[in-house]
């Protein structure tokens, strides 16, 4: 036999030494060091070979079945089954390639509008040019992962839908989310990456880097950004712009009387009061200080008339700054891209407890700026707004900010947004320190909520979620429920379900594993610049096994009532049967997360999966 046949239907010269490589790596693979075995194998298969093929060139597929019979007719049983099953890991790799350059085909020929693949994020126009690299990327990054990092029994569970693994294409890379807390990034200014931005000193300049971090950090995970204390942060930043209203309308209405009063003077003069009172809206200690220092310099008997002016005008400068610049942040997130200009950051902001007067006219002005719409007037996307909800703050008349909660209702009447979050739920409630902002639990447009933490301190900034997992109830109701069966199975139902979650909580924690051994490097904002929590403390080459594990394990779950249903032929909103069965399936997952966190010592959480 002198040639055979490729996969690829070329015909080339026959390799003996490649057939002798095969049945040393099975031999091997089986602990077996034995060349002259080998030897002999290999002469076998070749005899054989020269005996069935003497006047046509055979494929590779039937050299390979030579092989294996060789193997077993020479009882080396345990070798022949490392080859089988080598073999059959090699036609897997290649038809998950010839699958993956079908993909491919679709990406490029293919419209959206007739290729799920390209439309499987909403957030991503995939006929695009950039859209549609990125689904190039994410399409092959998938495949290398399902072939040759996941274990096959995740790979397997994935593939076959019993669990879905989200964002696979970014598995190794990175984290899914975080909640940023901006008070602690504007302190003295960052970096994106691409030089230094200094400190913001106006309300403009807040929002407007704000923007900018929201989108800096979608670079560096594949999930959405939060800010967990909008108004806290955002009220900074009116504070000062009320600071440079004041000393400008102070230096115009004073200044048209006495030369004395230039800009340089009145900002040493206010800088001289604030020595002593922080300058705020409507501070009245704030306002007589300055007053009283005022009288030194200026005798006329128009100082209270320049004084009054002086103040009311810089509020309402304030005010419309803070619109405009609200307004400026709305059209920035749903207009500026990410991801190699592919995707609108996915960006949410918690806000409406600040009762601060800076903090409730960031909140009044978001709300305005939510109502107008973008230029049309059509409804923004993004930010996902989340009004949070407390009593004594907000909740009730007489409360400081119940006339911004009612605001805020109005708007969503209308806008759909904001949703809210009930800080004095009990979940949420047991977290909750009044006057540590932090405390109060936030979410995520995809309703994603971390607080807990038994790795740290139980705050919501500079954490987020590091990896999710979903598992698929209407498939196991299907298999153990009526629908499939006279009778539902409902111990066979759970002891699968009890199989699925060990399936998961094994699979994040792989993910986590290979998430730690990144480094400080390849996330130059959300770890470089501190944003998540103890990254402050690492060097530019440290690894993050020890930080991450301030963020959570998500297992999630899909289809409940259309588990019920399948199981029972009936959802928890048909029947009381059906709602206490629910509740039981819930419980039983929780429970198994629970156990699963305490013997890990990891944050492992469970969590609806919101629709994608």
């Amino acid at each position: 036999m002198k040639k055979i046949t490729k996969r690829d239907g070329r015909v080339v010269p026959f390799d003996e030494r490649k057939i002798y490589i095969a049945i040393t790596q099975a031999f091997e693979s089986c602990g077996i060091h034995n060349i002259q075995r080998v030897e002999e194998i290999t002469d076998l298969v070749v005899e054989h070979l020269n005996e069935l093929f003497k006047r046509k060139a055979p494929n590779v597929e039937q050299i390979q079945d030579v092989v294996e019979n060789v193997l077993i007719d020479q009882n080396e049983h345990e070798v022949a089954k490392s080859y089988i099953l080598y073999r059959a890991e090699r036609t897997k790799k290649r038809e998950a390639n010839t699958s993956l350059m079908k993909v491919l085909e679709g990406i490029t020929f293919q419209p959206a509008s007739d290729n799920n693949v390209k439309r499987e994020n909403a957030n991503i126009d995939g006929d695009t040019a950039m859209g549609t690299m990125l689904k190039y990327g994410s399409e092959s990054a998938k495949d290398f992962y399902r072939t040759h990092v996941l274990e096959p029994r995740f790979a397997e569970a994935h593939k076959s839908g019993d669990i879905h693994i989200h964002d696979l294409d970014f598995y190794t890379l990175t984290m899914t989310c975080c909640q940023i807390d901006l008070i602690k990034l504007f302190e003295g200014g960052f970096s994106t990456g691409n030089g230094h931005l200094r400190e913001p000193n106006s309300i403009r300049s807040y929002a407007s880097l704000c923007a900018i971090a929201i989108q800096a950090n979608q670079n560096d995970q594949h999930g959405g950004q939060s800010v967990p204390n909008f108004d806290y942060a955002m009220a900074l930043g009116v504070r000062k712009s009320y600071r440079k209203a004041l000393r400008a309308n102070i230096a115009k209405f004073f200044g048209l009387y006495s030369e004395k009063f230039d800009a340089l003077f009145v900002k040493n003069l206010v800088a001289k009061v604030e020595e002593k009172v922080e300058c705020r809206m409507k501070n009245d200690e704030f306002n007589i200080a300055l007053k009283d220092e005022l009288k030194n310099h200026y005798s006329e008997d128009n100082l209270d008339l320049l004084f009054t002016k002086s103040l009311e005008y810089s509020y309402k400068e304030t005010r419309e700054e803070t619109l405009q610049a609200m307004e400026a942040l709305v059209h920035n997130l749903n207009t500026m891209h990410s991801r190699a200009g592919a995707q609108v950051p996915f960006s949410s902001i918690n806000f409406g407890t600040d009762t601060s007067v800076e903090g409730r006219i960031v909140t009044e002005q978001l709300l305005r700026a939510l109502d107008a719409g973008l230029g049309n007037g059509e409804t923004p996307i993004f930010p996902i707004l989340i009004f949070k909800v407390k009593e004594g703050v907000n909740y009730n008349p007489g409360d400081p900010n119940y006339d911004l909660l009612r605001l805020s209702c109005k708007v969503s009447s209308k806008r759909l947004f904001p949703n809210f979050s009930f800080i004095d739920a009990p979940f949420n409630l047991q977290y909750y320190k009044e006057g540590h902002p932090e405390t109060e639990c936030a979410y995520m447009g995809c309703r994603t909520r971390v607080i807990g933490n038994v790795c740290g301190p139980e705050i919501v900034t500079g954490r987020g979620n590091l990896s999710f997992t979903s598992i698929n109830l209407p498939s196991l109701g299907i298999k153990h429920g009526v629908v499939s069966n006279d009778k539902a199975n409902i111990d066979g139902f759970f002891k699968e379900l009890d199989e699925k979650l060990d399936l998961v909580i094994g699979q994040l924690l792989q993910r986590l594993d290979l998430q730690g051994k990144k480094r400080v490097k390849n996330f130059p904002f959300l770890m470089g610049q501190g944003v998540w929590l103890g990254s402050e403390k690492l060097g530019f080459n440290d690894t993050l096994q020890e930080v991450i594990k301030q963020g959570t394990l998500t297992v999630g779950f899909i289809g409940l009532a259309e588990c019920l249903k399948a199981l029972i032929g009936e959802h928890h909103g048909e029947s009381e049967d059906a709602q206490k069965l629910g509740l039981e399936l819930i419980e039983f997952m929780n429970s198994k997360i629970q156990k699963a966190k305490t013997d890990s010592g990891l944050n492992y959480a469970v969590l609806a999966t919101p629709a994608e």
